[in-house]
């Protein structure tokens, strides 16, 4: 059953908040009027922010800032546990990168048993959509991202989850290290959210840099965040004769899958040599690429989008920070430019691609590191190759280390694995915070391998758990012991 959506907001601040006029307030009459000065009065429903006074829009159990895989799966998992949900989600749909950002398929974590029950459930409402997420072969999951956007809404409607769209988290209030409350930016303007605990579940780790946990970005080595990424996708492509090019003429048996799932990929200066490197570079001989649009391409089959491809290219130059908002806006340009030679070029010279165009551009750009939190364990490069085991394992992964621009590493051994712990998502600076994602307390290298949408769905819907849990138990965030959390209730129990 849906649970009920508390909003304390008077009229008249509601009617503030919407950018009403005084006039517009007054022709409601003035026993009206009265009533609401009393509210106003009384009920609390206000609060003082930068020498002004905003409503708050909305109190919860729990809020999570930010609807990407993780946060997506917190606020769905600590909703079936009973307790009151908002979810803040900026853009218009649930699914972050997966969605807006074009990132497709999702990469297979290859651990054994890696799937918890989230992201079992996931796939399972993908088949029943129409889309079959395996291929038989590489076990990535290949979803269709308009499909993955109502699921995402389905799955939220049935747990009870209220969403805040459009809305941008613009500050938080914390006291004696404890958040009250966070700032948000509505399509009405300013408002304040509160709950008695929060989910930071940005990807940039924002809400906890704003509260004051200690952090870092970039590599420790260099500074350098992972390079950026500006995905896209284009449609009319012949996928068959591109398949028969790729697979039969130039024999390329990297990508085992067939048709419908299909891909084409080339990365320079990598062990791994691609059949379509020579292609790619004779464009830079001819002068229709840049050694940079040239150095990286990667396009996937969508399932039920027929002849439409998710380009993962292109990759922006590491001299444009994901963590610099100049930078950062400079390499929506940068990037936008070398999609559109990339698109010419493909439509020029490439099999299948004759009649192609660009049908898509990413709603973001796909950042694959930025900020890191400090938490109470900090995950290494050595808790790969030593395939850690913790007792408050939250999940298992096994994808390799994955660093553009700095370290592309041997995968683990077959079966292996390392785990990722729940105190990995705390922190000693703040009591009610729990956080999610690629932004969990890692270095830059483990953060490479750990980063992947299926195990940051798996982090979520452990965060979404134990906040429950912890409201339930009255223990906070910051002090639950995934151990503690009886066997049946947990979503993922360590093996040791």
């Amino acid at each position: 059953m849906a649970q009920s959506f508390s909003l304390p907001i008077s009229r008249r601040d509601l009617l503030k908040l919407a950018g009403v006029t005084a006039a517009g307030v007054v022709l409601s009459g003035s026993n009206e009027l009265n009533r609401v000065e009393a509210v106003e009065k009384n009920s609390g429903d206000t609060i003082k922010y930068a020498g002004k006074k905003i409503p708050v829009l909305c109190s919860a159990d729990v809020c999570i800032c930010g609807g990407g895989p993780s946060g997506t799966a917190a606020a769905v998992n600590a909703a079936r546990q009973g307790v009151k949900v908002v979810l803040i989600e900026r853009g218009v749909a649930l699914g972050g990168l997966g969605v807006l950002g074009c990132v497709y398929p999702f990469m297979d974590p290859h651990a054994p048993d890696a799937d918890t029950p989230y992201v079992t459930e996931l796939k399972q409402r993908l088949r029943a959509h129409g889309i079959d997420p395996f291929d038989g072969v590489t076990w990535q999951t290949w979803h269709n991202p308009e499909t993955l956007a109502l699921i995402h809404d389905e799955m939220c409607e049935e747990a009870g989850v209220n969403i805040l769209y459009q809305t941008v988290v613009v500050d938080s209030l914390a006291l004696n290290k404890k958040i009250s409350a966070v700032i948000v930016q509505t399509i009405a303007g300013l408002a304040a959210v509160k709950a008695k605990t929060f989910i930071d579940a940005t990807g940039d780790a924002y809400l906890a840099r704003n509260a004051g946990v200690d952090f870092e970005r970039g590599y420790e080595k260099t500074g350098n965040n992972q390079p950026l990424s500006f995905r896209f996708e284009m449609g009319g492509i012949d996928t068959e004769k591109l398949y028969q090019y790729v697979a039969v003429e130039l024999k390329e048996d990297w990508c085992k899958s067939k048709l419908p799932y299909f891909e084409i990929a080339e990365a320079m200066h990598r062990k791994q040599r691609y059949k379509l490197e020579d292609f790619m570079a004779r464009g830079v001989e001819t002068g229709e690429l840049t050694q940079e649009e040239a150095e990286y391409m990667q396009g996937y089959t969508i399932i039920g989008k027929n002849g439409v491809m998710s380009m993962n290219c292109p990759e922006i130059p590491v001299k444009f920070s994901a963590t610099d908002p100049l930078s950062y806006s400079k390499a929506v340009t940068f990037g936008r430019k070398m999609m559109r030679n990339i698109a010419r070029y493909l439509i020029k010279h490439l099999p299948g691609f004759e009649n192609a165009f660009i049908s898509r551009e990413a709603a973001m750009l796909g950042a694959r590191e930025s900020w890191r939190i400090k938490g109470k364990y900090y995950l290494v490069e050595d808790d790969y190759h030593n395939q850690s085991r913790f007792p408050d394992a939250v999940c298992r992964t096994a994808w390799f280390i994955d660093a553009h621009g700095e370290k592309v590493t041997e995968k683990l051994p077959k079966g292996g694995y390392y785990e990722i712990p729940y105190r990995s998502l705390i922190t000693d600076k703040i009591s009610n915070l729990i956080v999610v994602g690629r932004c969990i307390s890692a270095s830059f290298i483990l953060q490479a391998s750990m980063r992947i949408q299926p195990t940051c769905a798996s982090i979520g819907e452990a965060a979404g758990i134990a906040a429950a849990f912890g409201l339930q138990n009255n223990i906070a965030a910051n002090q639950i012991d995934w151990v503690k959390i009886p066997a049946h209730k947990r979503s993922y129990v360590s093996k040791g």
